[in-house]
């Protein structure tokens, strides 16, 4: 069966506002405050990056607190958060899977950098597309991000959100490219990801499919790390391929922000996961790992 991409989208929204709603005040106090445990501001001081999960509130946004804290701590003026702009039309799911198989990714329609401009009276968006307005991978950062802010006071740094699509191992080329590594000059840098996806709903025979508990979140630490070590060596187009079988949604994200900083040491710092199987309608096991990602600066 089809998976209808325009139903999962607006599924997430209400899941993510629902389980903020649900949290309350004292629930997302709880989760900034669990977010502390760690205290990477130096990371990014250091010209390093986080990476972040975008999974359900409950069960990773204290690794998402831990990244907003990170930010505020680090004591920049910017911060630049590279989000995931999800295949939520098949339109840009078919433009995924043609460069996947390595069609000319200089041919597609939607290629490029989305997000808000920087001043709003210069328009609604970038390069004239609009998909970014119904993305959900930054919903949950930017709600923690205010929460954060409210409750320490005083100025925040600017906060820049972009979306890039279709890296398709060359994030050199990436329209929009130009743009980001002149905000990185003076920004401290920080990407989300959900970089294994795993179990029935996602394609995984019943035979295979394992549960979090029974040996997959193991197999999700062995198939993040084979990632991250792709990006340690900028072998971009292996993990472009990577994120096809690892089934992570990272393969936009992960590529521009190692091109921006260079090499970078990457380690996991907390591994969890959320179940998905509700919203594919699907049998258990369904599921997504939810990491939080140190990636260190190399040399």
């Amino acid at each position: 069966m089809s998976l209808d991409r325009q139903a999962l989208s607006v599924y997430v929204h209400n899941m993510f506002e629902n389980e903020y709603h649900k949290l309350g005040p004292q629930g997302i106090a709880d989760l900034l405050a669990r977010g502390r445990q760690w205290k990477l501001g130096e990371t990014l001081r250091a010209g390093g990056s986080i990476i972040f999960p975008h999974a359900g509130l409950k069960e990773c946004g204290h690794q998402i607190a831990a990244v907003v804290q990170a930010c505020l701590d680090s004591g920049a003026d910017r911060v630049l958060a590279v989000g995931v702009l999800h295949a939520l039309t098949d339109e840009l799911q078919d433009a995924r899977v043609r460069v996947a198989n390595g069609a000319d990714v200089t041919k597609e329609k939607y290629w490029g950098i989305q997000g808000p401009a920087l001043s709003l009276s210069k328009g609604p968006g970038l390069a004239g597309h609009e998909n970014w307005q119904t993305e959900f991978s930054m919903m949950n950062f930017m709600l923690l991000w205010d929460e954060e802010r409210k409750e320490r006071g005083g100025k925040a740094p600017e906060l820049i959100v972009r979306y890039p699509y279709l890296a398709g191992g060359k994030p050199e080329i990436l329209p929009g490219i130009g743009e980001l590594q002149a905000i990185a000059k003076d920004a401290v840098v920080v990407s989300t990801a959900d970089a294994f996806h795993h179990g029935i709903g996602y394609g995984d025979p019943p035979g295979e499919a394992l549960y979090p508990e029974q040996g997959g979140l193991a197999l999700a630490r062995k198939r993040i790390d084979e990632g991250l070590e792709l990006l340690r060596r900028g072998d971009y187009w292996g993990y472009n391929q990577h994120c096809v079988s690892a089934k992570s949604d990272a393969r936009d994200a992960g590529q521009v922000v190692r091109y921006l900083l260079g090499p970078l040491e990457g380690r996991i710092l907390d591994l969890t996961y959320s179940d998905t199987t509700d919203m594919y309608n699907t049998p258990p096991p369904t599921w997504v790992a939810a990491a939080l990602i140190e990636q260190r600066r190399v040399g």
